[in-house]
């Protein structure tokens, strides 16, 4: 563990936290938790943006045609956030900020949904939380994480910033259908940006690069603010309006236009709408491979996160280990739980912390004052109502541009790694689904490993999976078969 500056401890707070003996005080706590806040507060803007809609047509629309109010999303993606950013603080003692993961809010909006209604896909999201709490709680969590290579751990996180990226350029109409079998999709329209929404899309993409590139505290909910204030600005000048399915050249979803209100009470209706009925609905093998692909997502990316956190931190040790990880590690199985059960998505560590962390946040201080602001942001929802698609499908791309990273630590020149992580990447993009692009590189990684002579190599528990990928993959003829 990297050594610190130890101080004597100054009153109650100090002590329950242990900042002195951390090296840290609370006012560098303090304003560790705001620079987290900060980092982390465009998800409360994302999270609606994916799993949301502001009316029936502009929505992801589930099997029956179900959808989930922006304004709804965005009121439970806070509270959600705030309760288990303070769990994290209060019970791990630790500097991390939990909201809706990224990458499961767009495989339950561009996944699940298509054949379950929302109520159902969360509960599948509840269901995954319960296992993941159950894992952490018997050590056997970690164990599962030691197993799988690293090389896949990382092309599964470099695939979903590929995918998330992806959906961005459809989203803002960078990339549009051509609706003929070659090329199926284009530049814009006819290999020209010709939209205004698409053109502020662009400046959303630059403004924020710009802003990472300068390492700009909260550079994505600063260029989300600010590109929402250009597209406001250009809407009021040339009345473009709502495409409303109609107009491919207007906005996606909603014309951005200053908001009528700024505060108001937070609606959660949608707190317990939570339903299990997906195994009468799809069958159990089907449920069940839908679940297995959410503990997944769920348990190999927060597992990474916090251990590359505690490492920035100065509380790890050189195999990944810190004070409190086996209740971080509950805590975040919690957040899982709560997310679905409030239909917020499941909630994750976040690597946003990162800035937080690198303002001097050591302790589980600073994820209590992140905690508290994600609360208070629950009163300030209305302001999510102004942000057009175009926008989010900015931050899209740059989020995936940051998982992209990872791609660093695959070896691509052996290509018994090689192969198996490329499977794994683009396969995730060019299937639009993230399940297909970890089966498939899941089970590359068996066959190839195993008939070029490394099979002792291979972990039992990557052997199962892999087998359960193949019937996944095969479940249509199999379903059919068992009639």
């Amino acid at each position: 563990m990297t050594s610190t500056t130890q101080a004597t401890p100054t009153g109650a707070v100090d002590r329950f936290f242990k900042i002195s003996e951390r090296g840290s005080s609370v006012s560098q706590e303090i304003r560790g938790g705001l620079v987290t806040f900060f980092a982390m507060a465009y998800i409360i803007v994302l999270n609606p943006l994916i799993i949301g809609g502001f009316s029936a047509d502009q929505a992801a629309t589930d099997v029956e045609g179900g959808w989930l109010p922006n304004g709804q999303v965005a009121a439970v993606t806070a509270l959600v956030g705030g309760l288990m950013t303070l769990a994290m603080g209060l019970i791990a003692n630790v500097p991390f900020g939990l909201a809706a993961g990224l990458g499961i809010n767009s495989f339950l909006a561009f996944g699940l949904v298509g054949e379950l209604t929302w109520p159902e896909a969360m509960g599948l999201v509840l269901i995954n939380g319960l296992i993941i709490v159950l894992l952490a709680a018997t050590g056997l969590r970690r164990m599962i994480f030691d197993a799988v290579p690293a090389a896949l751990k990382s092309a599964i996180a470099v695939g979903i910033g590929l995918f998330i990226a992806f959906i961005g350029f459809v989203d803002s109409g960078f990339v549009r259908s051509t609706g003929i079998a070659a090329p199926p999709v284009q530049l814009g329209d006819g290999g020209s940006i010709t939209s205004l929404p698409t053109a502020t899309f662009v400046i959303g993409v630059v403004l924020m690069g710009i802003l990472m590139a300068l390492r700009v505290k909260g550079a994505l909910l600063i260029g989300i603010v600010a590109t929402t204030v250009i597209a406001i600005v250009l809407e009021s000048i040339f009345r473009v309006g709502p495409s409303l399915g109609q107009n491919p050249d207007a906005w996606n979803l909603n014309a951005p236009a200053l908001p009528t209100s700024i505060v108001a009470l937070p609606d959660l209706s949608l707190v317990g709408q939570v339903s299990f009925g997906s195994f009468e609905r799809i069958g159990m093998l089907a449920t069940t491979m839908f679940i297995f692909t959410l503990l997944f997502l769920n348990f190999f990316d927060a597992m990474g996160t916090m251990t590359g956190l505690a490492r920035q931190a100065g509380i790890a040790t050189p195999d990944g280990q810190f004070p409190g990880l086996k209740r971080a590690l509950v805590v975040e199985g919690v957040g899982a739980i709560a997310g679905g059960g409030a239909s917020a998505s499941s909630n994750t560590v976040f690597v946003d912390s990162a800035a937080g962390i690198g303002e001097g946040a050591r302790t589980g201080l600073a994820s209590v004052v992140t905690g508290v602001l994600f609360l208070a942001a629950m009163f300030l929802t209305p302001l999510t109502q102004i942000v057009p698609l175009e926008v989010a499908a900015a931050t899209l791309v740059v989020v995936g541009a940051m998982m992209m990273s990872q791609i660093a630590d695959i070896d691509f020149t052996d290509f018994r790694v090689a192969l198996p992580a490329f499977l794994t990447i683009v396969v995730m993009p060019l299937t639009y689904n993230i399940a297909n692009g970890i089966g498939v590189g899941f089970i590359a990684w068996v066959i190839i490993n195993a008939v070029s002579g490394r099979a002792k190599t291979i972990s039992p528990l990557l052997w199962i999976v892999a087998a359960l990928f193949v019937v996944f993959f095969v479940r249509g003829p199999l379903q059919a078969l068992i009639g």
